[in-house]
């Protein structure tokens, strides 16, 4: 599937994870745009990283004006942030990385969510998008480091809609070394979300910056 012109919206891209995306996919040879809720502040980030192709602007542009938005909002903010932008986002594929997480002295936990998980909120939410869960394990230490050429795991890609999980796998690969692996439908994003703290209590142990890789595929 071709994916190489297509541009790439981040929402909430800002943070250390949407930052990092937004640059390997900007280096990769995409038009990438950094949202945020303040546009002069996400227009500064993208200058700071001095990537060819990213910029930056309010969320509202870049869900209207992107073929495909990325969400990378806190969790605490996820669902008010859908439920502004369902409108400009209908129509389109929204990829949300999103891991419901807590933090208290033992380290990272899991969060109930009452729709299961949040992809399956903004399932709910969005409902004229194409919702599809991925880059929930990808470090933002080593996407945001210049030093590193490629990163080594995979991405577990979920969905309901077969063209679109196709079409976010391609996506995926445009990183060097990360290949998109399918991983079930949405129904099943609970687990891969909460996998993201048994993650970083393995990166504290072992002070590393870990990832996956799905063998026999």
């Amino acid at each position: 599937m071709s994916v190489e012109n297509l541009s790439i919206g981040v929402i909430g891209g800002t943070g250390e994870q949407g930052r990092g995306l937004a640059r390997r996919f900007a280096m990769a040879g995409h038009k990438v745009v950094i949202g945020s809720r303040d546009a002069a502040r996400a227009n500064e980030i993208a200058i700071t990283e001095g990537v060819a192709n990213l910029t930056g602007s309010d969320n509202v542009t870049v869900a209207r004006e992107c073929d495909i938005s990325i969400i990378a909002v806190p969790w605490a903010g996820h669902e008010a942030t859908l439920k502004e932008l369902a409108g400009d986002l209908a129509g389109k594929i929204v990829i949300d990385c999103v891991n419901p997480l807590g933090f208290d002295g033992q380290g990272a936990f899991a969060l109930a969510v009452p729709e299961g998980s949040a992809c399956q909120q903004a399932e709910a939410i969005l409902q004229e998008s194409r919702v599809v869960g991925a880059f929930h394990h990808v470090s933002a230490v080593l996407l945001l480091d210049p030093e590193v050429a490629e990163i080594d795991t995979d991405v577990l890609v979920l969905g309901d809609d077969r063209e679109a999980t196709d079409l976010v796998q391609a996506l995926v690969a445009r990183i060097p070394s990360i290949r998109g692996i399918y991983a079930g439908r949405l129904r099943n994003a609970g687990q891969v979300e909460s996998f993201t703290a048994n993650l970083i209590s393995m990166n504290r142990r072992y002070k590393g910056h870990a990832g996956l890789r799905i063998t026999d595929v």
